[in-house]
């Protein structure tokens, strides 16, 4: 069992075009660290981000921003959030279990660059694309929070003891 494994079933069924990054990431790379969210860069296509919305709502998420979710489909209201609210994710949230899923709307690494090189890991019957950890550190050091800088030591050591094996 993982954390939000009925979101991530339901991505995987629905062929939602996602990669995870955050905590959860740093987890399925090999870290032991709590987290409680869940962070996912995801392709920006109209269609894409409907099913997104649609496998959340559907899940009883809600948005923390007074706006409606469907708002974040077009690509001018994205930029304008980013550039005039300085909006780095688009947070839904389920209250019962305290869960957040944050979609990444401004990145250093975009989605098509961390499709490139993901890492496809097995859980039970899912397949979970995870960054790699090359642009997991990239996203990290921009975030610069003391959390990530601890991210950061400990997937630089992740990758050395990987480069041993």
């Amino acid at each position: 069992m993982i954390f939000y494994e009925e979101i991530l079933k339901a991505f995987q069924k629905q062929k939602v075009k996602y990669v995870l990054v955050g905590g959860i990431a740093v987890n399925l790379l090999g870290s032991m660290r709590g987290t409680a969210d869940l962070d996912i860069l995801v392709e920006m296509s109209d269609n894409n981000l409907k099913k997104i919305i649609g496998i959340l709502k559907r899940r009883g998420y809600r948005v923390k921003q007074p706006v409606d979710p469907m708002e974040i489909v077009d690509r001018k209201t994205r930029e304008d959030w980013i550039m005039n609210k300085h909006m780095k994710a688009f947070n839904f949230y389920k209250e019962e279990g305290l869960k957040e899923v944050d979609i990444i709307i401004e990145s250093p690494v975009s989605f098509e660059e961390a499709r490139k090189n993901v890492i496809l890991i097995k859980v039970d019957d899912l397949t979970l694309p995870v960054i790699s950890i090359n642009n997991l550190i990239k996203m990290k050091k921009k975030a610069g929070r003391a959390i990530d800088k601890l991210d950061i030591e400990e997937l630089k050591k992740i990758k050395k003891l990987r480069g041993r094996l």
